[in-house]
């Protein structure tokens, strides 16, 4: 510890002694999200502005001291804990949470990097406008997190992803200095798109400090519906009908496997399940003109029963019968956190892709691990499945994850490629997944993104260790 005094002192002076965190405990930012990483932290520096973030990173980077930003802590991949040396710095941005502007005209919103990502969507609303980025995070989730890993969620299929979402930045480079990024503008052809460098390089490039969001009309309403479907052949069938029925209005498309929802009733008994059990359900959400999305949803469940592409629907009546069925998606995360450690894979693939890898990769883990759960949901709309295997009932889950995770993970991810997939689709690379990325990305790309990482972080302080 004797050769961080100096450094420590800097950074106290800096952002005030009672924003350097070091001898109480740090768990809350030294703990990833799943559980599975944990860190020790030679300090957590939370900085109350840019200039103080400028300031941090310019110290770090002068003392060759490892500097790890944080979020809200929500990642999947341990990409915003520190490791275990506890040698690293944490720039936590939980101070920073100002709405710095919104301009309705424009329709942009510009607000600070630790704003959390449900307070952007409040201050949205309280403008009689939309932001569009939604997951089951979002009451922790900070905008910063969701960019610097290009976060998706549940409306990708009609707005994008958060780099879709995002017209400008600030950001401070490893050096500390402060690129203002800040645009409102839609179109601004000058020279290389820095923000899209910045967006999904989870904190390895530079700290993002600010961000210019798009916003967009309020929806009149939303008409949301579940789906029984006999085979995942079916949804892929459902997805068809609804995009030639209700085009644009189509804002979710999420599927749910019966295994995923026998877990939320197993952990979450209290929540409602409208339709019996059924090997696929899936979740629809259509917005605009209530009365036109309803009579549009009505027409896609009614011929989708007459195809026999569903065997049965409930239709929300109201806004409390519509979140309780978007409870139910978002309540498969906690329940298999409350179940235990599980083998989680975040893949995309061609929507046309889907069914022939569910069925084939089902086999293969059903006939080597009897027993085991395969907790598959996702947003089937833009192609991202959350294909996760859970221990078998009565198995220890921490011993089924070390005996089983690299060849599961190797099964699923050589047949994902070789279908023309992804293995990260939305939760990015971090800790957990650097070593596939190096595998299975083209030499070229991972050449190029060194290139990039070692002009624009030489002395390689930026979140080590991670990505890369």
């Amino acid at each position: 510890m004797s050769r961080f005094h100096d450094l420590l002192a800097e950074l106290r002076a800096l952002v005030g002694a009672s924003h350097v965190l070091t001898d109480q405990d740090l768990s809350a930012w030294e703990w990833d999200w799943r559980k599975r990483y944990r860190g020790r932290a030679l300090a957590v520096v939370r900085p109350a502005n840019t200039l103080e973030v400028a300031a941090v990173v310019k110290a770090c980077g002068q003392h060759e001291v490892g500097l790890v930003p944080q979020g809200g802590n929500t990642g999947l991949v341990g990409g915003g804990v520190p490791d275990e040396s506890g040698e690293q710095v944490v720039l936590s941005l939980s101070r920073m949470r100002q709405v710095r502007a919104l301009d309705e005209a424009n329709l942009t919103m510009t607000v600070d990097a630790g704003v959390i990502l449900a307070q952007a969507q409040a201050a949205a609303v309280e403008a009689g406008l939309l932001f569009p980025l939604s997951l089951a995070a979002e009451g922790s989730c900070t905008i910063g997190g969701n960019l610097a890993t290009n976060a998706g969620g549940t409306q990708v299929l009609r707005y994008g992803n958060a780099r879709e979402l995002c017209l400008g930045l600030e950001v401070v480079t490893a050096q500390g200095e402060v690129w203002d990024g800040l645009s409102g503008l839609r179109k601004d052809n000058t020279g290389y798109d820095l923000r899209d460098l910045f967006v999904g390089s989870e904190g390895t490039l530079g700290v993002i400090t600010g961000a210019t969001l798009k916003l967009f009309p309020a929806p009149a309403a939303k008409v949301t519906a579940l789906a029984a479907c006999q085979s995942i052949d079916q949804t892929v069938a459902l997805l068809h009908r609804a995009r030639q029925h209700l085009d644009a209005q189509l804002t979710g498309f999420e599927i749910m496997a019966e295994a995923a929802l026998q877990l939320v009733a197993q952990h979450f008994p209290a929540l409602p399940q409208p339709l019996p059990p059924t090997p696929w359900c899936v979740l629809l959400e259509a917005s605009g003109p209530e009365a036109a999305c309803r009579a549009a949803m009505e027409q896609v469940l009614e011929a989708a029963l007459e195809a026999e592409e569903i065997h049965d629907a409930a239709l929300a009546d109201n806004l409390s019968q519509a979140k309780a069925m978007w409870h139910l998606r978002e309540s498969i995360p906690l329940a298999q956190s409350q179940d235990g450690l599980n083998i989680k894979h975040d893949v995309s693939l061609l929507v046309s892709a889907i069914p022939a890898f569910v069925r084939g990769m089902g086999q293969r883990l059903s006939d080597a691990l009897p027993g085991a759960r395969l907790i598959t949901f996702g947003h089937l709309g833009d192609g991202n499945l959350h294909y996760n295997v859970q221990a078998p009932l009565g198995q220890e889950p921490a011993a089924f994850l070390a005996q089983h995770e690299a060849q599961i993970n190797a099964w699923v991810y050589d047949d994902i490629m070789q279908r023309g997939g992804s293995f990260s689709a939305e939760h990015g690379i971090g800790a957990l997944k650097r070593e596939d990325l190096v595998q299975r990305k083209p030499a070229v790309a991972v050449a190029m993104m060194r290139v990039i990482k070692q002009a624009l972080d030489p002395r390689g302080t930026l979140n080590p260790g991670k990505m890369l």
